[in-house]
């Protein structure tokens, strides 16, 4: 090829020409002006040779597998136009000497590993046109000198590490079309600056820590299609100048902290196809002029605070796909405000205050995939036209007041993945053409009026991991096909029916079951012993039957306490509280002997205890009238108070805090209000007012007490100190240790406090959430589920060491007992299981101390991460993109610790209860520590190593 030095031109690509770039080719062919070597596996360096080409104008070396650094030689080439090394592997900082190339116009050197900063020399470009630099790995600020690149007009700094505040010297960039920033490390404002680039048509600063509102200056950008601002941590309102952007076709502004109300003037945005607002604190309603984005297609609220009505105007948006208004407080008549969606995939309205019946027309939206309307206040029939929508994977219909039978035209959702009606007053049979539904792997038909028989067509769903029929008026025996479900492994529930008849054995097919309850039903005959192979059962609950005979010698049967038996007929075995099986029977004569033995012994007996009776009884009066008298003067002050001085604290508490003023109010909760109070003695200590127990009876305020008393026991340094608990009729309060620095909350969600919280401080914060509930669960006499961790209940005491509190919602664990209750906690940290089997265990609380141990490592809650691991494509995430940004690198030393506690927290979060971690084992391992690991560089790794990293 060295006869061809005299080209101009050479242009080999898409080739898979393998190999290195040889020097030689450099020195050969010095009057080359364009040279394009392209989509080739070219690998190796770029020889420094290469500044020998002086006439070159074009050098296009992307798309292979081009390695080292960026040679400084390029300087030579002064003629240079375009140069794109973008798609290799290319290391190192860019060199600054770059800034001598004048008549430079595009600047290609996106998808490398090129580290370092951005050179300021770059601003000496002043004809460049394109810069794109995103998806490296470019730390430190933005040069202020990218300011002079007048004639720019694309700008991807995109997917780097950079940090610092947003130069307002962009503002200058008048030409600019296309900026983004995104997926970096920036923080500060939004400069008001960047408002002057009036031909820009996109706009993403998402995926970073920027502060403050949103300046009202951005609504100068008239040419503005898409922007992006999600992800943030900015502030405010919205402002109403973005109603200015009619050519606005995307607007994200998700997952930040914005406030106030949706303005009116959002409905001049008549072209918008995405509008995504949701994870934020936003107030009042949702406009009327929604109605007027006839071309929306995406339209999220969901986690703000919204009311009002959702507007009938939103009929009007027919072209939607997908629509998420859930965790806000809407209200409205469903069968007016929605209209027919032909196009709509993903539909949840799901915990609002929406009312009405449900429409037949939801049968027209073909393409629904997932329709939920749970937590509402929905009446009426279920419309058969539901059967339509053979697309249909997720129907949740729960916790509403709907009435009537189950259609049977559901039989037709062959694709249906989840069906929940429960929570609500759906009378008649269950529909046997619910069998059909093959690929149903979750069935919630509880606290209903269903009656009838179980229809043995459920032994069709071959597919059942959760069945459950509780608390309806079920008859009939439980059909042996229900011994079909194999695969049937979180719970399987018919109590509190009236089945009868005998248990098949077949129910012992159920291998993977965990817990299996038939409690208050009307079941005879005996235990199957086929029971006994059911190795995966957890807990059992057979009570309240007419059942005899032995109970199977299995562990879960064995270790169940006698509650789980009682009320039956006679079952026998090596159960406390239950008769052995070999225990003699009583014969006829041995019952004539018998009455003899009452005749001549026990009347006898029984005169003189009478006798003694009624001496005592003198003496019990006279003691009952002096524990009157006390009881009378106590009565005065009807209050309990332990580990504290009666009377004294309770006034001294009251009178610290003026008798629970607002201004001594420190947080706000589910539970109460919790209050600051400085006592005489000079000891500061955290006080939670309950709301008033309404509702509970004798019983239930004794056993919650009892369990308050068992909570004051607890001491470990990792959990706040509960001193005590007061009730008193006007006042009911829990007495905490005061932690200086608040909730772990309210530090992430402070810039400058977050960033105090260092790499090696949030290592540890995790570690003692983790040894906190090690403790709970496993140090204790009986384990103890906190229920409600969160990042909010995460305290911190003035060296910043992590404290759990709030045990409001604790409940004492009763071993291989059954734990159902209601469902509590924090929206977001609620392990997943607890939506549809309502059952308490040690592994919701690893759950929550997942997403908690996430929280603190990404600084802000991971829902979104969650949400997204079900995508294989976004395990290829890298660790440091979802990193909290407002903090530098770890450090090589702490580094092995901030990838292993992400991995441990990623294998918390799984959603098979069984396939997590118990706390013995995290805070054991992360005790441990994991010195080194060999995943390559910490900047390369990626969530799919992290979760395939074995824990």
């Amino acid at each position: 090829m060295a006869n061809l030095s005299h080209l101009s031109e050479l242009d080999i690509s898409s080739n898979e020409i393998r190999g290195e770039l040889a020097p030689s080719f450099f020195t050969s062919w010095t009057k080359l002006i364009s040279l394009q070597f392209q989509k080739n596996q070219h690998m190796g360096k770029i020889p420094s040779q290469i500044g020998l080409l002086k006439h070159l104008q074009i050098l296009y070396l992307f798309d292979n597998q081009i390695s080292g650094s960026i040679p400084t030689q390029l300087e030579n080439l002064k003629n240079l136009v375009e140069l794109a090394l973008y798609n290799n592997n290319l290391t190192g900082p860019i060199p600054p000497a770059l800034g001598n190339l004048r008549n430079l116009t595009l600047l290609y050197l996106y998808s490398n590993q090129i580290s370092g900063s951005i050179p300021a020399q770059l601003g000496n470009l002043k004809n460049l046109v394109e810069l794109a630099l995103h998806k490296n790995n470019l730390t430190g600020p933005i040069p202020p000198a990218l300011g002079n690149l007048r004639n720019l007009t694309l700008l991807y700094l995109y997917s780097n590490q950079i940090s610092g505040s947003i130069p307002a010297q962009l503002g200058n960039l008048k030409n600019l079309v296309k900026l983004s920033l995104s997926n970096n490390c920036l923080t500060g404002p939004i400069p008001p600056a960047l408002g002057n680039l009036r031909n820009l048509t996109l706009l993403y600063l998402y995926s970073n820590q920027i502060s403050g509102s949103i300046p009202a200056q951005l609504g100068n950008l008239k040419n503005l299609v898409e922007l992006g601002l999600c992800n943030n941590s900015l502030t405010g309102p919205i402002p109403p100048a973005l109603g200015n952007l009619r050519n606005l076709t995307l607007l994200h502004l998700y997952s930040n902290q914005i406030s106030g109300s949706i303005p009116l003037e959002i409905g001049n945005l008549v072209n918008l196809n995405k509008l995504a607002l949701s994870s934020n604190l936003l107030t009042g309603s949702i406009p009327s002029s929604l109605g007027n984005f006839t071309k929306l297609e995406h339209f999220t609220a969901f986690d703000n605070h919204l009311n009002g009505e959702i507007p009938k105007s939103f009929r009007n948006c027919t072209r939607l796909t997908r629509v998420r208004l859930e965790g806000n407080q809407l209200i409205g008549n469903v069968s007016k405000i929605f209209g027919v969606y032909p196009h709509l995939y993903f539909m949840d309205v799901s915990n609002n205050r929406l009312f009405g019946e449900l429409s037949p027309n939801w049968g027209e939206c073909r393409n629904l995939t997932m329709l939920q309307f749970s937590g509402n206040m929905i009446t009426g029939r279920i419309p058969p036209e539901i059967g339509w929508l053979t697309r249909l994977r997720v129907l949740g219909l729960s916790s509403n007041r709907l009435v009537g039978e189950i259609p049977k035209e559901l039989g037709r959702l062959t694709s249906l993945f989840i069906l929940n009606l429960s929570d609500n007053q759906l009378s008649h049979r269950v529909p046997q053409e619910i069998g059909r539904l093959s690929n149903l792997e979750i069935l919630d038909l509880s606290m209903n009026n269903l009656a009838g028989p179980i229809p043995p067509q459920l032994g069709n769903c071959f597919k059942l991991r959760y069945l459950k029929l509780s608390e309806n008026y079920l008859n009939g025996s439980i059909p042996f096909q229900i011994g079909n479900l194999i695969h049937l492994q979180g719970a399987l529930d018919l109590s509190h029916n009236s089945l009868n008849g005998e248990i098949s054995s077949q129910i012992g097919n159920l291998q993977m079951l965990e817990m299996l309850n038939i409690s208050h039903n009307m079941l005879s005959g005996s235990i199957p012993k086929s029971f006994e192979g059911m190795l995966s059962l957890q807990s059992v609950d057979f009570s309240y039957n007419d059942l005899e005979g032995p109970v199977p010698n299995s562990k879960a049967f064995q270790k169940a306490l006698a509650e789980a038996f009682i009320k039956n007929k006679g079952l026998c075995g090596e159960v406390q509280g239950l008769r052995p099986c070999n225990a003699p029977s009583t014969s006829h004569g041995d019952a004539r002997k018998g009455r003899q033995v009452v005749i001549f012994i026990v009347l006898p007996l029984m005169v003189v205890l009478f006798l003694l009776f009624c001496v005592s009884s003198i003496y019990y009066q006279r003691w009952r009238n002096k524990e009157k008298e006390v009881l009378e003067r106590s009565s005065r002050n009807p209050f309990s108070i332990w580990n504290y001085d009666g009377i004294d604290a309770f006034e001294q508490i009251v009178e610290a805090t003026e008798g629970f003023d607002d201004k001594y109010c420190i947080g706000t909760g589910g539970y109460g209000k919790v209050y600051k109070a400085n006592l005489p003695s000079g000891q500061v200590v955290a006080v939670k007012k309950l709301h008033p127990l309404e509702g509970r009876d004798q019983s239930d305020q004794r056993s919650f007490r009892n369990e308050i008393r068992a909570l004051t026991e607890i001491r470990h340094r990792n959990i706040v100190k509960l001193y005590g608990f007061c009730s008193h009729a006007q006042f009911s309060f829990l007495i905490y240790e005061y932690m200086e620095r608040g909730s772990l909350t309210s530090i992430l969600s402070n810039d400058r406090r977050a960033v105090e919280l260092d790499w090696t401080l949030r290592v540890k914060v995790i570690k003692g959430v983790a040894h906190a509930l090690s403790y709970m669960h496993h140090d204790c006499t009986q384990p103890i589920v906190h229920r409600d961790l969160s990042s909010n209940n995460v305290l911190l005491n003035s060296e910043l060491e992590a404290c759990v509190s709030d045990f409001g919602t604790a409940r004492l664990l009763i071993p291989d007992s059954s734990n159902w209750t209601m469902l509590v906690g924090t929206y977001g940290y609620i392990a997943p299981e607890l939506a549809f089997t309502m059952r308490v265990t040690e592994k919701c609380d690893v759950y929550s101390f997942g997403v908690v141990a996430l929280e603190v490592m990404m600084g802000r809650h991971p829902g979104e991460l969650i949400s997204s691991l079900s995508s294989p494509s976004r395990h290829d995430t890298l660790l440091k993109d979802m990193l909290d940004q407002r903090l530098s690198d770890p450090t090589a030393e702490i580094a092995p610790e901030v990838l292993f506690e992400v991995s441990m927290a990623l294998s918390c979060i799984r959603l098979d209860p069984n396939s997590r971690p118990t706390m013995h084992y995290v805070a054991q391992e992360l005790s441990i520590g994991r010195p080194s690991f060999s995943l390559g560089p910490f900047y390369a790794l990626t969530l799919r190593q992290l979760m395939d990293l074995k824990v």
